[in-house]
């Protein structure tokens, strides 16, 4: 019997610089969370952009290269800290910069050619800052965080929880 191809679980992210990362950091603890919450770690704060899924390994070149879409530098105002469903604890953009949504756009295009799974439900671009909220502690007005975004990331989810930056993909 044949063993199975090796599969990765990818996804497309912007990953935050470390004066983003920073302000991040500072908002997440400025919630006093509950005993239940879990609050995300420094390293796994990020924007999904696509979720891929598990993808066989032997995908990855070809998959590598088309990530390689033409995006523009663009500065994202993270404003809205919200509870959503699930117990998650979230920052929003209350705007959608375009260049945002060329990204996504582009790199789901790129998806659909190498015929790859693409989310159909509206983008809604969020950061995670906190999981398993059984009640939701209250949540402070905040000032924009301003990230000045200059790339997208392809990630791999490791088996034993970690996140690893695959490749880089820089703004023009």
């Amino acid at each position: 019997m044949a063993t199975p191809a090796p599969k990765l679980r990818l996804f497309l992210a912007l990953w935050p610089g470390t004066a983003a990362r920073a302000a991040l950091q500072a908002c997440r603890d400025s919630i006093a969370w509950p005993l239940e919450a879990r609050p995300t770690a420094d390293d796994r704060l990020h924007i999904t952009l696509h979720f891929l899924g598990n993808v066989p390994a032997e995908r990855l070149p070809p998959l590598q290269a088309a990530l390689a879409v033409p995006a523009a530098r663009f500065e994202l105002h993270l404003d809205r800290l919200r509870p959503w469903p699930g117990g998650l604890v979230v920052l929003q953009p209350s705007t959608l910069p375009p260049p945002l949504m060329a990204l996504h756009a582009a790199l789901a295009a790129a998806l659909r050619g190498l015929a790859l799974p693409v989310e159909t439900r509206a983008f809604r671009p969020h950061l995670t800052l906190a999981r398993h909220c059984r009640e939701y502690p209250p949540l402070p007005r905040i000032e924009a965080l301003r990230w000045a975004v200059g790339e997208h990331v392809l990630v791999h989810s490791t088996p034993d929880g970690r996140y690893r930056i695959v490749q880089r993909y820089r703004c023009a």
